[in-house]
């Protein structure tokens, strides 16, 4: 089966998100597309660990001004990714 990396965007790196890394809570930016099992698949392969639990936020497009000009953010999907216990992500 051909795994296609490319539907995890990144890492959302927050104070809240950063916070909960000791709850072993990761967010992760991914594709519009994605399910819960796609996204635990995702990272269960991606970094070899045990996923116990995902939630997804969808993330409306905000409105801002930029220097008098009205434009918008565009819109996005995060992924709650909770870890089982004692399991954490090394990303250095």
């Amino acid at each position: 089966m051909l795994v296609n990396y490319d539907r995890i965007k990144g890492l959302v790196y927050t104070e809240k998100s950063n916070k909960q890394l000791a709850d072993g809570k990761y967010y992760f930016r991914v594709d519009a597309s994605c399910d819960k099992k796609e996204v635990a698949s995702l990272i269960k392969k991606s970094f070899g660990v045990e996923v116990e639990k995902v939630n997804i936020i969808n993330t409306a497009g905000k409105t801002k001004r930029f220097k008098g000009v009205l434009g918008t953010k565009s819109p996005y999907k995060k992924a709650v990714v909770t870890l089982k216990k004692g399991q954490s992500i090394n990303f250095a």
